[in-house]
């Protein structure tokens, strides 16, 4: 195993460089270390005064007793560099995802707190579930949704805890938003965040849908929005879905079903982080498709190919 001191160092190095930042841009959740030294496969973010500590699957072969001490020693160097109590040291181990796992419970319960993020707030829990309710990777996104929809009809399709819908509502004010999701322990968790926003609930409607099912039954209903987000899982096999989704081999579905609901000179925001992803090659011919990803992933993910992101709009 490599040395704990190189480990120590850059962590150090990394939140040292940070802090400042964090603090310029009014954060108080971002990603101090990111599987930066292969040896420590760690993902390390703070939320207020917790430290979300991820460890990533690598197949590695340790006895117990060595990989328990070996543990330690790493969130001992945490605990050292962040001057954070160990009670505040949030340990989870990440196994390759397959379909709903990402959403599933851990076993652990946890408490709810509230972190701030450019002015909004977002309840999170680093221990009931494997994600935490703000997908950090997103904030540079939702700080362009929030800039953009002054006056404008706005959809959030696969919101999980409606983040950006929070960013529309209280950034440009959006006029009306949907935020839809199939999870109800998500939607409620989305309308808690609505109400610490002081948002008004009959202006912003949450609506429990497959989102296959949603993008049918809004056509129908003529429904139309200015600014789209959508923000699929890669794989899901959630059984309250009608089918499985794919994102590669589902992606036209999804993103023609949302440009029928796009108005003529609204953008579509899609995303997500399928490594392997490839956008369809029909997609960029039938649309005007520029990618974003570049910009849309933060400074804290540096490097770090963590998802795709484009903005889609009508030729």
């Amino acid at each position: 195993m490599n040395n704990i001191n190189d480990f120590i160092n850059r962590l150090g190095k990394n939140i040292k460089h940070q802090m400042k930042w964090a603090k310029r841009q009014n954060l108080e959740a971002w990603r101090i270390y990111d599987k930066d030294i292969p040896q420590f496969p760690f993902a390390i973010d703070i939320y207020g005064e917790h430290i979300h500590l991820q460890e990533y699957d690598t197949g590695w072969l340790m006895h117990p007793d060595d990989y328990q001490k070996w543990l330690d020693d790493v969130c001992e160097a945490v605990q050292f560099v962040t001057g954070f109590s160990r009670q505040n040291i949030h340990l989870k181990q990440r196994t390759r995802q397959k379909g709903t796992a990402q959403y599933e419970k851990t076993g652990a319960v946890g408490e709810d707190f509230v972190i701030r993020e450019h002015g909004r707030q977002f309840w999170v829990n680093l221990d009931k579930y494997l994600d935490t309710g703000l997908f950090l990777d997103h904030r540079n996104t939702r700080q362009k949704v929030g800039n953009t929809v002054a006056g404008k009809r706005f959809l959030n399709l696969f919101s999980y805890t409606g983040s950006f819908t929070v960013y529309a509502a209280t950034g440009g004010a959006a006029v009306y938003s949907e935020t839809v999701d199939l999870s109800n322990t998500y939607l409620d968790w989305a309308k808690r965040n609505f109400q610490l926003n002081g948002m008004n609930l009959n202006q912003h409607q949450i609506v429990r849908a497959d989102v296959f099912q949603y993008l049918a039954n809004a056509v129908k209903q003529n429904k139309q929005f200015d600014v789209i987000v959508l923000d699929p899982p890669s794989f899901s096999n959630s059984k309250k879905m009608l089918d499985i989704l794919d994102i590669q081999r589902d992606q036209a579905k999804l993103i023609d079903g949302a440009m029928a609901l796009l108005a003529a000179d609204g953008v579509l925001y899609f995303s997500n982080n399928l490594r392997s992803f490839t956008l369809n090659d029909d997609l960029m011919q039938r649309y005007q498709v520029k990618d974003v990803s570049k910009f849309s992933v933060p400074d804290d993910f540096r490097n770090k190919k963590i998802h795709q992101c484009w903005e889609i709009r009508h030729r």
